[in-house]
């Protein structure tokens, strides 16, 4: 029996990539062989999949159809391809699906696309969303699909020559996440970080994407007190497989709620997740090994947080007392 050739249209943030994981081994499972399209800083995550047959990154920027773009690698696509997934809800992702003359079209109701799948789903209001590894997992058509947890694979020898490069050993190092492209209100204070890093007792590498480089600098900056001389800021200094690398080579992460924190967990590396503006009762990290720290649901914090969770990008309220008072003694106690 020939197999099912299926067309995933990727999301384009890492951590919602990770979480569309369970996913593609549902759709592995049952036989059908995976193409994933993504944009560039997306790819390589699905590059750790090894459910993934190909991979096609995309010749898109953001913002705008770009339809020149779109008919022309729809014209390189049509016949190869019984079945897409569109995964983003927008227009755009779903129209290079419809161009290549894919027959089956699946995906959620929204931005009138209507005309451009033909299996839709019923988008929920986002107060009522699931967890988002159950909502791209509910477009396999099978049920019970809150039960899944994302898993990446990286290759050993790849990793191994990573911490060669680097001159480090596993587990003999903390990797720190201080970034989140969202923006401000999702990111712990510099100073906590580097405080933290002056109180471990081990190495600490920072990783994060080239934007987040000058926070890395002002974190090592205000760490390198005294004796301890010992971080190491990598933000925009590896592409994204060799950060994979060393996450998973790491004695444990601290991370903000970004999308190297769902690569921890994807990964079952020892973590603390800090959440401030957004909820980790939408996007935890979905691993036993991961420790959440949320202001808003500690009983003994006073006064109650009645803010949050706000998903903003910056605190609407000036205060920002969702991420200023996690300390780093309680985020230490939690390592």
């Amino acid at each position: 029996m020939q197999a099912t050739n299926a067309l995933i249209i990727a999301p384009q943030w890492i951590g919602d990539a990770v979480m569309t994981e369970p996913l593609l081994r549902r759709l592995h499972a049952r036989g059908e062989r995976l193409t994933v399209g993504a944009l560039p800083w997306v790819a390589p995550v699905y590059r750790a999949m090894p459910q993934v047959a190909e991979v096609i990154e995309f010749p898109f920027a953001h913002g705008g159809l770009q339809l020149k773009a779109r008919r022309a690698l729809a014209r390189q696509l049509e016949g190869r391809f019984d079945v897409a997934y569109v995964l983003p809800n927008s227009l755009k992702s779903a129209l290079l699906p419809w161009l290549a003359r894919v027959p089956m079209r699946v995906g959620y109701l929204g931005e009138a696309r209507l005309g451009l799948l033909t299996q839709r789903l019923k988008n929920p209001p986002k107060q009522q969303r699931p967890p988002m590894v159950a909502f791209y997992s509910a477009l396999s058509g099978e049920s019970d699909v809150a039960a899944d947890r994302p898993r990446l694979q990286i290759e050993a020898a790849r990793c191994d020559a990573v911490l060669d490069r680097l001159g480090l050993s596993r587990g003999a190092y903390y990797v720190f996440v201080p970034g989140a492209e969202y923006g401000p209100a999702k990111r712990w204070p510099a100073a906590r970080f580097a405080e933290l890093a002056q109180r471990l007792e081990l190495p600490v590498l920072l990783l994060g994407s080239g934007k987040e480089a000058a926070l890395g600098d002002e974190i090592i900056q205000r760490a390198h007190t005294g004796q301890r001389q010992n971080s190491r800021n990598l933000a925009g200094r590896t592409d994204l497989l060799d950060a994979f690398c060393l996450i998973a080579a790491a004695k444990a992460m601290v991370s903000n709620d970004t999308g190297l924190m769902h690569v921890a967990a994807a990964l079952d590396v020892p973590q603390v997740a800090l959440f401030g503006s957004s909820s980790p009762l939408h996007t935890p990290p979905l691993s036993d090994q991961a420790q959440v720290i949320w202001l808003k649901n500690d009983p003994g914090y006073q006064p109650p947080l009645d803010c949050a969770p706000c998903f903003q990008r910056e605190c609407p309220l000036g205060h920002l007392r969702c991420l200023n008072d996690i300390t780093a003694g309680r985020v230490l106690q939690v390592l």
